[in-house]
């Protein structure tokens, strides 16, 4: 009963007209830095954080600055799924696997019921996790401290099976993909010896691919070519989305419950570990995928298909935010910018910060569950500004969207080079596309190659080159062993069927 009274306490900190009214433009804010392909949720909190400098010095200005940084952060969760269902593009990494049933759904005249259902999944996610940070935050603060590069590996190990053990695509196919993307993501620094590999002289490589980058040409100009080639037409511009649409889609969504609380789970704990909502959104969509009735008809447009992976990112993007508040550990991009912020402000965090600064740490947990409220009115009333964009015609909206990415890629390192690599890998999601490749297993390999690689060669290092380290303790061995379950799926099934079949 301690921690309500401690949030009702919160509640009264954060429930002033000032903290609302940061809350909702945030929150705006956010969600416009989300729809924009390259900027992220990272960016948009570090690029505004100077301005709460100045805030933080006032009494209780504090909590106000870290309002406004945290709802620009629920803003951004929220809006990387606009683009991505209706232009499949996404605009923020996490938003990737949204794209595989968000698009369809759009293409297929149901934008509104993807967008609610996206919008709605996040709010389910983020009250979760917010949960989590109110009631559990001793248990899981002691579980995080026991995470090292073998449990970190096995995280990583479990996202890569998971994906190829339930992918609908051919195990060649996704395998190749995800070599690629693993080769991709070795150009540049070695992360263990600092030596370079695979820039061939070039000073431009040094800092190997960026995966915004990657992702905004893999899906955007990748897209646009694809549509260019079959005509100047966009798919679902007669989508319908109003009141009603919204309601029908909210009577739908509990069929799904069972989704929502597996995909929450894994949100949190791949948001507390940390594993990041990017890997969150692929894995419970890829195990959405295999529990489903419906598992064989993904990627072609089922809600479900966009209810996991929005449910999960959101979790993980919120209980990433606990490992920072009572650690000091941030759990994310967007959380280690929020960390610098609260030590500018002269606040540290870790365990003394619930004794020292209990206003703070409970009204910043009040306004979680404020700000997401907040950020699914924003979203919920400006549906019928989304559906408008649907109905500007292709041959006009393909230039802005091209003219956007390349903003996008440019704003990443401010380098004319990241456009042109933009336009690389757009021909490489072109033909991707064409080959009937997935891109997916491609993207995930070029976000967490690097820290897969780093992690296991640590790894290595501890235990001086012995694979038993990876079963060391019940923690990384449970992990290791779901993960090798998971890619061996396909041939259990299949012997299984067999033996059913012989024995009937």
């Amino acid at each position: 009963m301690a921690e309500i009274q401690s949030l009702m306490h919160g509640f009264g900190v954060a429930l002033t007209l000032t903290n609302l009214l940061l809350m909702f433009t945030g929150v705006t804010l956010g969600v416009i830095i989300g729809v924009l392909p390259g900027l992220g949720g990272a960016n948009g909190v570090a690029i505004l954080l100077p301005l709460t400098f100045s805030m933080a010095q006032t009494p209780g200005g504090a909590t106000s600055a870290i309002i406004l940084l945290s709802c620009i952060y629920w803003g951004a969760l929220f809006g990387g799924a606009i683009t991505s269902i209706l232009f499949n593009i996404p605009g923020e990494p996490w938003s990737v696997a949204t794209t595989f049933d968000g698009f369809p759904l759009a293409q297929n005249g149901r934008a509104g019921a993807a967008l609610t259902a996206a919008f709605t999944s996040s709010f389910f996610g983020a009250f979760v996790a917010v949960l989590v940070i109110t009631f559990l935050s001793p248990v899981i603060a002691g579980f995080a401290l026991e995470f090292g590069p073998p449990e970190f590996f096995s995280v990583y190990l479990l996202t890569f099976c998971a994906f190829i053990g339930t992918s609908k695509e051919p195990a060649f196919k996704t395998l190749a993909a995800m070599m690629l993307g693993f080769a991709l993501a070795a150009v540049g620094t070695d992360p263990v010896t600092g030596t370079l590999r695979l820039t061939f002289g070039s000073t431009r490589l040094l800092t190997g691919f960026d995966f915004l980058v990657a992702v905004i040409g893999l899906f955007g100009i990748g897209e646009i070519l694809l549509t260019l080639e079959e005509g100047l037409a966009f798919k679902g511009a007669s989508a319908k989305l109003n009141l009603n649409v919204v309601l029908q889609t909210w009577k739908e969504l509990p069929r799904y419950w069972m989704t929502s609380l597996r995909s929450a789970a894994v949100g949190c704990f791949m948001g507390i570990v940390p594993g990041g909502a990017t890997p969150a959104s692929f894995m419970s969509y890829g195990v959405a995928r295999r529990f489903s009735p419906d598992g064989e008809r993904f990627g072609t447009g089922k809600v479900e298909g966009v209810v996991a992976p929005e449910t999960a990112a959101h979790a993980a993007g919120t209980s990433a935010l606990l490992p920072m508040i009572t650690l000091g550990v941030p759990g994310s991009p967007t959380a280690a910018v929020l960390l610098g912020g609260l030590m500018i402000w002269g606040l540290q965090p870790g365990p003394l910060l619930f004794v020292e600064q209990k206003d703070f740490v409970w009204g910043l947990i009040a306004s979680m569950y404020l700000g997401n409220i907040a950020g699914l009115i924003v979203v919920l009333t400006c549906v019928p500004l989304f559906a408008a964009i649907l109905r500007v015609p292709f041959s006009v909206i393909a230039p802005i969207i091209m003219v956007v990415c390349a903003i996008g890629a440019y704003t990443v390192h401010n380098a004319i080079f990241d456009v042109w690599m933009m336009v690389v890998f757009g021909i490489l999601g072109y033909l991707f596309k064409k080959l009937q490749y997935p891109l997916a297993p491609l993207v995930l390999a070029i976000v967490l190659g690097d820290s897969a690689e780093a992690s296991f060669r640590q790894a290595m290092l501890v235990s001086q080159g012995d694979m038993r380290i990876f079963f060391s303790n019940t923690l990384v061995g449970f992990l290791t062993t779901l993960a090798l379950l998971l890619l061996l799926w396909p041939l259990l099934s299949w012997s299984l069927a067999k033996i059913r079949r012989t024995s009937a």
